[in-house]
């Protein structure tokens, strides 16, 4: 059995630190929405961004935005929550800078982003296939491949990711393997639901891992 797998996903897990969302009311942002923008907290606005020039029915306002190379096209503190569903996978870890005589960090570029369109005390939902399962790397375009520790390049007193620039700050209140069909919504699972997620990340069965930070302003 794998051993990032097999560690039960309550080392990751910080449940018990406050609701997934104390209300409804306020405005989210989905990246990477595509014509279906998910708003996992309920919130009452939604915005989306797309590397694709979209337009869905409804009340949406989607911006057009290449979120590997530039920045989120919203204002600083403007959203109370932020998402993203299959999205980091597809943005890159590194890229040489438009003269090729430097680097730049995508991933770590984009943290910083979500970070700063986030208000004090935000939150940022992100579901993604992870290592070592085969689904994070069957899809060619998938070019970051996280892992199960990847999330303390973000979070806690002294995040890693300061090295290379992340200049942001989150709390983690969940960092835990999940069945993706459970997790569409930031709803607590049921008690049978979450037995259910705990056997199957113990036998090593799960190929998903979800974040739920909260941005530290």
């Amino acid at each position: 059995m794998n051993r990032a797998f097999s560690v039960l996903s309550d080392e990751f897990s910080l449940t018990g630190q406050g609701p997934a969302s104390s209300t409804t009311e306020g405005a989210h942002l989905d990246l990477g929405c595509g014509t279906r923008p998910h708003n996992p907290y309920g919130k009452t606005k939604v915005y989306g961004v797309d590397v694709r020039p979209l337009s869905v029915p409804g009340t949406v306002e989607i911006k057009c935005a290449n979120l590997a190379v530039e920045t989120i096209p919203f204002d600083d503190n403007q959203f109370d929550s932020v998402s993203a569903f299959d999205f980091l996978e597809h943005i890159p870890r590194i890229l040489s800078s438009a003269d090729g005589k430097s680097t730049i960090n995508p991933f770590i570029n984009l943290m910083n982003e979500i970070w700063r369109v986030l208000k004090p005390g935000g939150r940022l939902y992100a579901l993604t296939p992870c290592y070592p399962a085969k689904v994070a790397f069957q899809d060619p375009t998938h070019v970051n491949i996280l892992t199960d520790t990847t999330h303390h390049y973000f979070t806690g007193a002294e995040p890693l990711g300061r090295m290379y620039g992340f200049a942001g700050s989150f709390r983690a209140i969940k960092a835990e393997w999940t069945i993706p069909e459970l997790v569409q919504t930031a709803t607590e699972l049921s008690w049978r639901q979450e037995m259910s997620r705990k056997r199957r990340a113990k036998r090593g069965a799960l190929s998903y891992f979800l974040w739920d930070f909260e941005a530290q302003k």
